[in-house]
Order: structure tokens, then sequence, then C-alpha cells
């Protein structure tokens, strides 16, 4: 019975939450993305653990339900729902008329007057600064970041200059990029909800980008940091050549450290607003100390822990020396890493594709891995190892991504192994070959 209960308490408190129109940081979490939005459910969830997310508050996913209906949207999602992926120019034009319709849609008196009401609680001084996003219940997902698909507006100083960037993030939603963006991803857009994060904004005197595994190379226990001076909006829209530093989350040693031209900085103007301005010493000077890259990755790999997966992070450090984070989402392009890959990044694993031999490209069916793990089986057997369970297949048989892969170091620490392998690829895949060698 009390089971019951408190699932019954549960679903009266997710009921309550979806009918607000206005809900402070430390009120959602990951489980809010509905109400929310993927960026505040974030930022809820790192306040929620104690990391320095600096105070905000969510205009929920309601308060757009209740926009997109006085602005009669229905008729107009219906059409766009209607126009297929690879047809852009029309994508285009159903964008800019839901675009167009929601700007000139006043806001719900119920939704103003709910910010009215959450405002002074968070800016005590009507001249405080602060940072509005967009917040998409489809964007910051495991599966599809959808990063930079929708608004930010950065020192906004006042209530009407508050109501006015909501309402603009409201529009966000639906540029052509992110319509058609959704569209390749099959995302119907009557589902779409945008929820908007207000938070307080850091007077950065440098910020960036930290992901806690390399993006490119894929490796983990690597955090990668990009930093300029002033606002990270500078970084994250690709207007510089920032710092750049690689450090070994294991060790906490700094790898590589490459500085940019640092040719501008981001920074918030005294009436609301952004101006960028012109940099001299970028080229010789850090813009970061060991401390503050060494302090960086240790907050990066502490996150990262928290989510259980590799985390893209924006942050930025204040006058004053204090680390903030204004942003968490994670990593979609890491190709997965099988269960059975070691925890180190210092213990080198090669793995070869057993679907590119097949000439099978893309993921196979439980059924088909299935198959191939019994027939690896067999194999094996035959050579007088045979597995303990003839359904996981043999030792070197792995899985990642759908795709079955042979762990093939041991083969290629040994000069036999290598001349069989390499054999074997010249047959059966021969462009590998070269990447044996």
């Amino acid at each position: 019975m009390m089971n019951i209960h408190r699932y019954e308490q549960q679903q009266r408190e997710l009921q309550d939450e979806e009918r607000e129109l206005v809900l402070p940081f430390p009120a959602i979490g990951l489980s809010s993305v509905a109400v929310a939005g993927g960026k505040a459910a974030n930022l809820g969830e790192l306040t929620q653990a104690g990391f320095p997310v600096p105070p905000g508050f969510c205009v929920t996913t309601a308060a757009y339900a209740l926009v997109a209906e006085e602005a009669g949207l229905e008729p107009l999602l219906v059409e766009l729902a209607a126009v297929g992926a690879d047809d852009a120019m029309q994508l285009a034009d159903g964008a800019s008329a839901v675009r167009s319709r929601l700007l000139a849609a006043p806001m719900p008196a119920s939704v103003a007057e709910a910010i009215r009401k959450a405002y002074p609680e968070l800016a005590q001084d009507s001249m405080v600064p602060l940072a509005v996003r967009s917040s998409a219940t489809t964007e910051d997902l495991p599966n599809a970041s959808f990063a930079g698909q929708q608004e930010t507006y950065l020192n906004i100083i006042g209530l009407e200059a508050l109501l006015d960037a909501v309402q603009r993030c409201w529009a966000s939603l639906w540029t052509e990029r992110a319509v058609s963006y959704r569209a390749s991803l099959g995302i119907d857009p009557r589902a779409v909800r945008l929820a908007v994060a207000v938070e307080l904004l850091v007077d950065a005197t440098v910020a960036g980008v930290l992901f806690t595994a390399d993006p490119l190379t894929g490796r983990r226990r690597q955090v990668v940091i990009d930093a300029n001076p002033g606002l990270g909006e500078a970084v994250v829209s690709g207007a510089v050549n920032p710092d750049h530093f690689v450090v070994q989350t294991t060790t906490r040693q700094i790898t590589q450290r490459r500085l940019g031209e640092k040719l501008l900085a981001v920074r918030a103007t005294a009436g609301g607003g952004t101006e960028h301005v012109e940099l001299t010493t970028g080229k010789t000077e850090a813009c970061l100390t060991d401390e503050q890259i060494r302090a960086l990755a240790a907050l990066g790999a502490r996150v990262e822990a928290h989510y259980g997966a590799p985390q893209d992070i924006e942050w930025a450090i204040d006058a004053s020396g204090k680390l903030w984070l204004v942003q968490s989402r994670p990593i979609t392009t890491l190709y997965p890493l099988p269960d059975s890959a070691p925890e180190s990044d210092e213990v080198l694993r090669v793995y070869f594709c057993v679907n590119v031999i097949q000439g099978v490209y893309g993921p196979l069916t439980p059924m088909g891995i299935a198959v191939l793990r019994l027939s690896g089986s067999g194999i094996a057997g035959v050579f007088g190892l045979a597995p303990s369970d003839p359904l996981r297949g043999p030792a070197i048989l792995v899985e990642a991504g759908g795709r079955l892969f042979l762990d093939v170091t041991s083969a290629l620490r040994t000069a036999i192994g290598r001349r069989f392998l390499l054999a074997v690829a010249q047959i059966g895949e021969a462009p590998s070959v070269a990447l044996f060698q």
C-alpha cells in the first residue's frame, strides 16, 4: 500500500509541476525534461547536486503551450508536419510562418505575471544582468544535443527586456535550421515544446567549453578545454581561435597546451546586450593558469561521474576567480565502447569490426549477433578454445553500438599474430592492412 500511495503522490506532484508556469532551478531535474526542456532540466539537476550553477528559474513548457494556443499555431503545425524532410523550401516557409505568428502574439497575462513574480526573487536590483536561454524538450538529450539550434540572449537588463527575450526564445524554436534538423530526425513539429532558462549572468573574465572525452579521438578520461577572455559566446559561436588544453584526468597532467590567437572577446555592455572587443595580447598569453586548468578538469570529471556519461560543458570564471557551470549536455558523437573495455586510457585496446569484414556497415539485429557469437564459439572449439558459454561466444568477440568486434590486441603484440592478421585483412578487408601496420 505504501508503494501505491507514494506513486499517487508522485503523480500528483508531476501534474502540479506540469501546470506551473515558472519553476526555480532547485525544483527541476532530469525527470523534468517535458516541463523544463533539456537545458533547464540539466541546470536544475546540477543545482540539486550542489554544483556551482548561477541561480535561476525556468519559464516552463506550460507557458509555451499557452502562447502557442493563443497564437493559433495548430493549423500551421499540421501543415508543417506534412512536409517531407527533403523539401527545404517548404520547411523554411512553414518555419517562418510559425515564427512570425509567435513573435506577433501578445504574451499571455498569466505568463507575464508569473515572470514578474519570479523576477525580483532572482534579480533584486533591476540592473542585475541575466542570461536567457532556450530550453527545448528535444535538446541536450543523450541521443541528440541540438546544440545551438535555439537562441540564447546575454546581459538582459530589466523586466521588459526579459519578457521580450523570453518571447524571442519561443520564436527561435522555429528557425529554419531547427525545423530542418528536427524533420531529418522524424520529430513531429506538433510534439515539440520550448521552455526558457533564466539565470544570473556570470560577468566572465574568461569562459569557454569543456569536453570530458576527446570529441575528435573518442578517448575517454581526457578533458579537452577551449578558453577565451570574456563571455563564452566567443568560443561557442566559433568566432575565435581559443586557447586549447588537454588534461589526463587520471593523472591531472596537462598533456597538450596550444595558445590560440584570441583576437576578440565578447563582453557585456552597461545598458544591456554584448559587444565584440578586439584583443592584442591573445597570441602571447594563456588566459588560464595551470591551477585553473586542473580545477576545470576536476569539475568536468565530477559532472561526468554524476551523469555517468561524457559531457559537453560550458563554464565561466568571474572576476573573483570563482568557477561556474552554465550548461552541460551529453556528448552525442562518441562511439560507444564495449562493456569489457578497460577503465584506464593507459591500457590500449585494438578492435577489428566483424561487420566490416561481412560487408554489413550498419548495426546487426540481435538474432544476427547471436548467430555470429555461436559461430565464433564453434570456430574456437575447433582449436580447442571453446568458451564456457557458447551463447556469449569467445572472449575476443565483443559488442559495441550494435556491431561485433574482434579484440585483436593480443594478436598484434606478437610477430605471428601480426602476420596472421595482415594476411586475413588482405583477403577480407584490404584497407585495414595499412591501419594494422
